[in-house]
C-alpha cells in the first residue's frame, strides 16, 4: 500500500480535495481526497450503497459536491465536468425497460447524439457495430431484435456502457463491476474497461479484490466514506 495521493509529476484526470455530499437526511460521504491518474482503469474499492453511488455521480458531474473542490481535466464546476464525462451502469439512472429491443435503444441514442435537424432512421447493423464493438471486443454482439430482458447479465451491462460511450469523452465512469456475478464475466468486464482505458480515463468501483494481472492502472481503497477523515490507500501499477 502507498499513499492515496498520486505523485505530482504524474498526469491526473481527477483531483478532489475535501469533497463532501449531503442528502435530505444528512451527510452522505466525505470529506474525501482523491487523485485519479489520467488514462487507464482506476478502481475505487468502497462499500456498496448510496455514498458510493453519490461519489461516482459527483466524479462524473451529475451531482455538485456540497463542499471541497474537484478538478476533472481542468474543469472545476459540475456542468463543465458533466460535458467531459460519461456515466454508465448505475442502477435507477441508466436502467432500461426490459421490453425494449436493442435496436430501439440504439436508435434513441443515435437520435440523442445527432444534431437537432438531422433525420435519424432506425439503427442498422453498422450502427450496432460502431457503437458496441469498442466495448464488447471479441464478444458476439447482441442481435438488433433482441429484447433487453433476454440479454445475459454481462451483455446488458456492456450495452449500457456502449450507449453511454457512443461519443467517447475523456472520462468514463462505470458504476460498479460487481453487477456481474460470474467470475469469468467479471474478468472479461475488467479486461474490456482496461481496453477502453487505452484511449480514455476509466473509473469504476467494487467491494472485492481484483486480480492485478487484469491490467488495471490503480486501485484506491476508500474504506469509509462517512468518517470525518478518510485514510485511503492505493495500489499503483
Amino acid at each position: 500500500m502507498t499513499d492515496s495521493l498520486v505523485p505530482a509529476a504524474q498526469p491526473l484526470a481527477v483531483v478532489a480535495r475535501g469533497i463532501t455530499q449531503t442528502g435530505p437526511w444528512g451527510p452522505v460521504f466525505g470529506p474525501l481526497d482523491l487523485d485519479i491518474p489520467a488514462s487507464g482503469l482506476t478502481i475505487l474499492r468502497a462499500e456498496a450503497g448510496p455514498p458510493r453511488t453519490a461519489l461516482v455521480m459527483t466524479l462524473s458531474g451529475r451531482m455538485k459536491a456540497k463542499t471541497g473542490t474537484i478538478d476533472v481535466f481542468g474543469r472545476t464546476n459540475a456542468r463543465a465536468i458533466f460535458d467531459c464525462a460519461s456515466l454508465a451502469g448505475v442502477p435507477d439512472l441508466d436502467d432500461v425497460y426490459a421490453s425494449v429491443r436493442v435496436v430501439d435503444l440504439l436508435t434513441e441514442k443515435i437520435r440523442w447524439d445527432a444534431r437537432w435537424y438531422r433525420v435519424i432512421r432506425k439503427a442498422t447493423q453498422t450502427d450496432l457495430e460502431r457503437i458496441c464493438h469498442p466495448v464488447f471486443g471479441d464478444r458476439p454482439l447482441p442481435d438488433l431484435g433482441t429484447y433487453v430482458e433476454e440479454l445475459p447479465e454481462l451483455d446488458g451491462l456492456l450495452l449500457r456502457v456502449a450507449l453511454a460511450n457512443s461519443q467517447p469523452r475523456p472520462l468514463l465512469v462505470v458504476g460498479s463491476i460487481d453487477q456481474v456475478a460470474s467470475h469469468d464475466d467479471h474478468r472479461f468486464l475488467v479486461n474490456r474497461l482496461v481496453a477502453l482505458g487505452q484511449s480514455q480515463t476509466v473509473v469504476t468501483t467494487t467491494v472485492n479484490h481484483v486480480d492485478a494481472a487484469l491490467g488495471y492502472r490503480t486501485l484506491i481503497d476508500v474504506p469509509s466514506m462517512l468518517t470525518s477523515t478518510v485514510d485511503a490507500g492505493s495500489e499503483e501499477k
